[in-house]
């Protein structure tokens, strides 16, 4: 059962998932409008699979590594994941970067598959497109799915289902849609994750090298609103000098 003191993590994990799995619907809709759904699901589902057999057989394996270990190394991953998503998410907020746009990166996926050459029967090139993609992204869930889980084994089911959520959202979406998802709020969704995986991060990192927080769990609520201000902040300095 999941807790209401494991929903930053669901939410964390929710969130980074809903991101990548958007980028690769944009990239799996091009596949299947040009050449074919059939290639396409292939493709996405297969590296799916592989994926779920992943988080299955690296979710136990951690259980085995002393728990401060595991602590410490799960906090410098979700600081390197969460501090690039930031960065970049300020930057793009800020107007120094600009916003990513799912609809051109669907015309040209569309145009480069186009320029294949047509396959009948089986159609190695979008099978491998639709997986090589799915499983592009999808990497960075399993990573960020099991580095939240991993600080905490009562964390792992709420990651998961954060992470199954996303995906059967957007799952929904494309098939209801047949079209990317361009009015999603990337760089909001991005924005939020970042601070989230950083606050983890910290935290975690902070049990991994022996810092007893105050109010235990509840001091990673304060880091989460101490890294938004934060990110708040740079993205008004970053825009008053641009």
């Amino acid at each position: 059962m999941i807790l209401l003191a494991h929903l930053p993590a669901l939410l964390a994990a929710f969130f980074a998932s809903l991101v990548e799995f958007v980028e690769a619907l944009t990239v799996v809709l091009a596949v299947g409008a040009v050449r074919g759904w059939r290639p396409a699901l292939t493709g996405a589902f297969a590296a799916l699979f592989v994926l779920a057999l992943i988080v299955a057989l690296l979710g136990p394996v951690l259980t085995m590594v002393p728990l401060r270990i595991v602590r410490l190394l799960v906090g410098i991953m979700l600081l390197t994941f969460g501090w690039r998503w930031l960065a970049k998410a300020v930057r793009r907020a800020a107007g120094v970067l600009p916003l990513r746009d799912e609809d051109a990166n669907f015309a040209r996926e569309t145009e480069t598959l186009r320029a294949l050459a047509p396959v009948p029967g089986f159609d190695k090139a979008a099978i491998a497109t639709a997986f090589n993609i799915t499983m592009l992204e999808g990497v960075e869930v399993v990573f960020i799915v099991l580095a939240i889980g991993a600080g905490a084994p009562a964390l792992l089911p709420a990651a998961v289902a954060g992470a199954a959520a996303a995906l059967a959202l957007v799952m929904l979406a494309g098939l209801a849609l047949h079209r990317p998802l361009a009015k999603v709020p990337e760089n909001a969704l991005k924005f939020g994750t970042g601070v989230l995986l950083v606050a983890f991060g910290v935290f975690w990192l902070g049990e991994g090298v022996g810092i007893n927080w105050p109010g235990a769990d509840v001091s990673l609520l304060v880091l989460i609103v101490l890294v938004f201000v934060g990110a708040l902040g740079a993205v008004r300095g970053m825009a008053k000098a641009v």
